[in-house]
């Protein structure tokens, strides 16, 4: 259902710390024109945490609205609560929202049996289809396969979108679950890999700065042109380490400040970058002839 590349989009901020919209759109139209399969809002590369729960439905309405259905928009809706996840994903289901991102419960720390209960408490709640985000370097829980296969008895629990960093817990995943779900990476630097053992896609931060590049992994990939999806995907190493120069979405929404596509601004406790890491974010999109 969910498939190919789809962005993790950044929240662009004016210079007085309110939501751009203005800046929003045209991320959104350069996303779309340049091959992007979907739009993610509201995920960590869009600074949900800071975000107030108005500004966050509000947002998740914005990409409903001007992406107009051209492709699907995946709201980002969990919660370390259960029921402000079911009441987000129920807003986002309510202004028309394709699909939802659901991340595993941060900071509380659940068991897998947890887990098991907050999704399917929160896709019991709607009828649109969700995604599991499973990030354990950021919540501090890892959602391990044998739940992920038992959560298959969900019925609109569609797919993942796996960051635990490990190629052997996504072929797990896979092994377990076949085409139960579909497996997304959420790491730029192993979608190819993941592709490789069945996976079908990615959702991306460097698609923020290269979105057409990121695509074109993918798709040589499906079109079975592996050297050319493994040239493509190599080509953007530089690019998936900048990224992760310093915090995410420190360097994409300073990358894409740098480009013009909007202000740099950056929510506190984030940070503008230090200078000696902006100096090697600069210079790696020079290479890209990106500025």
């Amino acid at each position: 259902m969910f498939k190919g590349s789809l962005v993790a989009i950044i929240t662009p901020f004016n210079d007085r710390g309110k939501i751009d919209r203005q800046a929003f759109e045209r991320l959104i139209e350069f996303q779309i024109a340049n091959g992007t399969d979907g739009i993610v809002p509201c995920g960590t590369t869009g600074e949900s945490a800071t975000l107030t729960h108005r500004e966050h439905e509000e947002l998740i309405s914005l990409a409903v609205e001007i992406v107009g259905k051209r492709v699907p928009v995946i709201a980002g809706t969990g919660s370390n609560s259960t029921a402000e996840a079911i009441r987000l994903t129920k807003s986002a289901k309510d202004v028309g929202a394709d699909g939802a991102l659901v991340i595993t419960p941060y900071y509380n720390k659940p068991t897998q049996e947890g887990l098991y209960l907050y999704f399917k408490a929160v896709a019991g709640a709607v009828d649109i289809p969700v995604v599991a985000y499973n990030v354990p370097g950021r919540t501090g829980v890892n959602l391990l396969p044998t739940t992920l296969l038992r959560m298959t008895e969900i019925k609109n629990l569609v797919a993942v979108k796996e960051a635990s960093g490990s190629v052997r817990q996504m072929t797990e995943i896979l092994s377990l679950c076949g085409d139960r779900i579909t497996l997304l990476s959420g790491d730029d630097f192993l979608t190819l890999p993941l592709l490789a053992v069945g996976g079908r896609g990615v959702i991306s931060v460097a698609a923020n700065i290269m979105p057409e590049r990121v695509s074109r992994v993918i798709d040589e990939f499906e079109a079975g042109n592996l050297t050319a999806a493994a040239q493509a995907h190599l080509s953007l190493y530089p690019l998936y380490k900048a990224c992760f120069y310093e915090t995410n979405p420190m360097p994409a929404k300073t990358a894409l400040s740098l480009m013009g596509k909007c202000e740099g601004y950056l929510r506190p406790p984030l940070c503008p970058m230090s200078e000696e890491n902006l100096g090697r974010l600069k210079s790696v999109l020079a290479g890209y002839g990106l500025i």
